[in-house]
């Protein structure tokens, strides 16, 4: 079953959509795709009213990195809709499995990119770009969004804007006000990432420290897969630690010199007192979950926070955000926020929509791609890595 999660109403044919069931072509912005063409010309604008305008740049971004299926519309900057489906299916695997993801994207994209018009009462040939995430992520999730994005600007002869996922996840924290001036530092901290950035400006965006092995959201995942956490762990570690309490087992944390961080050394440690205390209480886990998954929160959150506190002293800057999938996650939220009162940082946090993958962010990243005419040709290719 399709989970859809966004601010604004989806059709309801959406959400009846079977994992690989049929796909519905119900909006006029799709049939002009499929070959149907309409009466608006593409350098024109529907507006709320039904009348016609111009002169305002309309983006339409997809995101298809992992398992979430998303479209977003941005006008002049300002976010009009932001579909996201998520897939269930990889629940009872414990963890996302690239050939059905790539499958569920196939099924879900078209549906997905009609809400986010209807949404944003938007027209597809009054879009004036399509923007996608081009790297990094799951090459088969990836050629989804990429070879659609491809086809609509062919199709619609519209300029084509690849967007670089974890860029746009640093860029979520300019979706909405308050805003942070540049320069400013993030954390952006994923399942696959864990980096300090440096924000010269939006298209000038510098990795001053990042993880050397593994990422925090694998050590959260991770670590609640050893809890015997159902997947996706990490959430469910949040859930339970605000039950529980922090200090209660010490894990060891790496001494990594400069801004660089390592997370492989936490989760032996997880794993090595986990097996320590099992053995001689096989009930430990089950009476001690709300208290272990508030330790781990707390170790994983201290070995980021001083790091990110390191950067603030090291480069001065005072302007601090995070970013990514584990920014949902309330402990860091909250740390974020008493770190900014004790060193008079100026802190924030995207929403929650905005957190996860989610179009939005490719959105805004191309906005600022569009402005600096900074567009790719159709021979770009997905890729699974990729340097910044």
């Amino acid at each position: 079953m399709l989970k859809f999660a966004s601010s604004i109403s989806v059709p309801a044919y959406i959400s009846k959509q079977n994992l690989f069931g049929p796909t519905v072509l119900s909006h006029p912005s799709l049939a002009y795709f499929c070959g149907v063409n309409n009466s608006i010309h593409p350098e024109e604008k529907v507006s709320g009213n039904g009348s016609l305008e111009k002169s305002k740049t309309a983006i339409l971004a997809i995101e298809s990195s992992c398992d979430e299926t998303s479209a977003s519309v941005c006008v002049d900057g300002k976010i009009l809709s932001n579909i996201i489906a998520t897939q269930a299916v990889h629940e009872q695997y414990g963890g996302v499995v690239p050939e059905l993801a790539s499958r569920a994207h196939i099924q879900n994209i078209v549906p997905v990119i009609d809400a986010a018009l209807s949404a944003a009462n938007y027209q597809l040939s009054a879009i004036d770009a399509i923007a996608f995430t081009q790297a990094p992520g799951l090459i088969g999730s990836l050629l989804v969004g990429a070879q659609f994005a491809k086809s609509l600007s062919l199709a619609l002869d519209k300029p084509l804007i690849a967007v670089h996922h974890m860029q746009a996840h640093v860029l979520a924290n300019l979706i909405a006000e308050p805003r942070p001036a540049f320069p400013f530092l993030c954390l952006t901290v994923s399942g696959g990432h864990t980096q300090i950035v440096l924000a010269h400006s939006p298209l000038q965006l510098e990795i001053i420290g990042e993880t050397i092995d593994d990422a925090a959201g694998e050590a959260f995942d991770k670590s609640a897969k050893m809890l015997g956490l159902p997947y996706p762990g990490g959430p469910l570690i949040d859930k339970y630690a605000k039950q529980g309490n922090a200090k209660a087992f010490k894990f060891a944390e790496p001494q990594i010199p400069g801004l660089n961080f390592s997370f492989s050394g936490l989760k032996t440690s997880v794993l090595y007192s986990l097996q320590k205390e099992v053995k001689n209480n096989p009930a430990f886990i089950e009476e001690n979950l709300y208290d272990l998954c508030a330790s781990v929160q707390y170790t994983i959150i201290h070995i980021l926070m001083k790091k990110l506190k390191k950067a603030t002293e090291q480069t001065g800057i005072k302007q601090v955000c995070i970013a990514g999938g584990v920014s949902a996650n309330s402990g860091l939220r909250i740390a974020l926020k008493e770190y900014g009162i004790k060193y008079n940082w100026q802190t924030f946090i995207p929403a929650f929509e905005y957190c996860t993958d989610n179009a939005a962010m490719i959105a805004i990243t191309a906005y600022y791609k569009y402005l600096a005419g900074d567009f790719a040709g159709l021979s770009i290719s997905p890729t699974a890595r990729a340097e910044w």
